[in-house]
């Protein structure tokens, strides 16, 4: 085999080995622009489950084009956009909407974060108010042997 056909060999195959970089999926747009407009705005309200704090619409991940395809089906499947979002909250619960609803499910989402911080602003007042108290605590006065010794300590020094 000559160098020449060798590297064409290698070239070949590294070229086939590369074909599956080139097959990335390409979302088809529904055909009517009221629908695919619709579609959109749902896209925006969705949550990608894998990146998690980035909508639907936004997200390059597989699972985000797969629900960006659910919505198109759905879409042209006649549903409106309640049916459609209701159609995600039956399957990944409240959640999965980037706006979720105040119910009882999702008060943990809504409160949570304002709990976390009044936890930490107690426990810092619990803890301060405890150094404070440690320490007036620790202020004793001297007996007349430390102050003696004190004394002493200071004419070496001094």
């Amino acid at each position: 085999m000559t160098r020449s056909s060798l590297a064409t060999l290698i070239g070949a195959a590294l070229l086939v080995l590369s074909l599956p970089a080139f097959a990335i999926f390409q979302e088809k747009p529904l055909t009517d622009p009221e629908q695919e407009a619709r579609a959109q705005e749902l896209m925006r309200d969705f949550r990608c489950l894998v990146c998690q704090n980035q909508a639907i619409s936004e997200s390059h991940a597989d699972l985000a084009g797969d629900m960006r395809a659910i919505v198109r089906e759905r879409i042209a499947a006649g549903d409106d956009n309640d049916a459609v979002r209701q159609y995600f909250i039956d399957r990944y619960g409240d959640w999965v909407l980037l706006d979720p609803p105040l119910n009882r499910k999702t008060i943990l989402l809504w409160a949570g974060g304002g709990v976390i911080l009044l936890v930490g602003v107690g426990l810092i007042f619990i803890r301060m108010r405890r150094s404070t108290r440690a320490g007036a605590q620790g202020q004793t006065a001297l007996s007349d042997t430390e102050k003696a010794e004190l004394e002493r300590l200071m004419r070496e020094q001094g």
